[in-house]
């Protein structure tokens, strides 16, 4: 049974990729700072829960040792700090950059050396709108998932040539959910990203044959208006 390693676990996407993964057939490992918060969904799927602080070199180092025979490995995590430039908190700034590209690095490191000695694998990175196109107020943010996409690009023309499979999603768009709902009546419908949907996109990379892998991927609701 192929093995799937989800890194920033959640109520989200993460949680839709891993239902969604259960069911193709992969054994599930989820790893969150708090893996408590994660017991309904490894009931669902199966899944093993691990503590994991991705910006940790330890931590992240002592979860693949436990699952790093994983063929798939998704990076997840985020951290967003708003406001003004000449406001910001330099310790705020610094942990965006640790969450949302430092801690990208140490697991993809970890994942690319154990599938460059398999011969194979897929390493998955979450991105978002900022990697791309930088909002106001939200340097920080911009500046951590630039540099997530940097490392995605690097990664896939080092790595596609040796048969590990990298690819940097760009999530253009908010997430439905609970906490974000569709808007009321007369609004449209499907204004919000479907998680379950943006789960299937992760899983057609993960089929992708590698005389057409794509390294990045943009998802957006079909109202935006780029």
């Amino acid at each position: 049974m192929p093995k799937a390693l989800i890194i920033g676990a959640g109520d989200g996407l993460s949680a839709s990729l891993a239902r969604l993964l259960a069911r193709e057939g992969y054994a599930m490992a989820l790893a969150a700072r708090n893996p408590g918060k994660l017991a309904a969904l490894c009931a669902e799927t199966g899944a093993g829960a691990h503590p994991c602080d991705a910006t940790d070199p330890a931590q992240v180092a002592a979860l693949f040792e436990r699952e790093g025979d994983a063929e798939v490995v998704v990076y997840n995590p985020s951290y967003r700090t708003r406001g003004p430039i000449a406001e910001l908190d330099p310790a705020e700034v610094q942990r965006s950059l640790q969450v949302c590209a430092f801690g990208a690095f140490l697991a993809a490191q970890q994942a690319a050396r154990r599938m460059l000695q398999a011969g194979r694998g897929t390493i998955l990175l979450t991105g978002a709108s900022a990697g791309v196109k930088g909002y106001p107020l939200s340097a920080p943010f911009a500046m951590g998932k630039v540099a997530l996409r940097g490392l995605a690009q690097s990664m896939a023309r080092e790595l596609h040539p040796r048969g590990v499979h990298v690819a940097h999603v760009v999530i253009d768009g908010g997430i439905r959910s609970a906490r974000r709902p569709e808007p009321g009546p007369g609004s449209g419908s499907d204004t919000l990203l479907d998680p379950d949907a943006i789960a299937e996109t992760y899983l057609h990379l993960i089929r992708q044959h590698r005389s057409a892998w794509s390294w990045e991927i943009e998802v957006r609701p079909w109202v935006e208006t780029f």
